[in-house]
């Protein structure tokens, strides 16, 4: 078990462009549970997209990565993932939130629940008109589906049969939080 580590979200830089680019390579063991189902990019694709970044980044630009944050090492700086928002429905004032951790290494010592943690925080604090937080996965990606629920995230939809990984069907699971839930969590 890792000793508890400093964990910090925060913006892309330009001197994390290597790891990043490293980190998010198509071979990378978390693209086997991040969205399996959805295309990835190629190694040529993701190197024309860190680039692009670098460019955003020279130019002053400082939020490259839209609605989402690099989790890193407080301590090192070392980039360990990333978490993300969208809306799912604006008009509704409900988002969906995720979390990925790059890094292998950092997998099954409780830093998905304490950058989620974080995130989910900030993104409340940020958006005080906001009703509701969801988070959808897949079937068999029971860690994920642990950590929703580990974070006070009631299961609210099952559709079955309706990812594709690997010629075998699974369920997309989707979880949701209540803003009043969560601050009484």
């Amino acid at each position: 078990m890792m000793e508890q580590m400093n964990i910090v979200l925060r913006e892309l830089k330009i001197k994390d462009l290597d790891d990043y680019l490293y980190w998010n390579h198509p071979s990378r063991e978390f693209h086997k549970f991040n969205g399996p189902y959805y295309g990835k990019k190629n190694e040529e694709e993701l190197k024309r997209y860190v680039e692009d970044l670098k460019e955003r980044l020279l130019k002053g630009e400082i939020n490259v990565l839209e609605n989402k944050k690099i989790i890193a090492n407080k301590d090192t700086d070392e980039i360990i993932g990333s978490v993300n928002w969208y809306w799912k429905s604006e008009e509704t004032l409900w988002m969906e939130v995720g979390i990925v951790i790059f890094n292998e290494n950092y997998w099954g010592n409780g830093i998905g629940y304490t950058c989620l943690k974080m995130w989910i925080d900030e993104i409340f604090a940020e958006n005080p008109k906001l009703i509701r937080l969801g988070l959808s996965t897949w079937s068999g990606n029971l860690r994920m589906m642990g950590l929703a629920e580990k974070l006070g995230f009631k299961k609210e939809a099952v559709y079955r049969k309706a990812r594709i990984v690997d010629h075998t069907y699974y369920d997309s699971v989707s979880y949701g939080i209540l803003r009043d839930e969560w601050y009484i969590s």
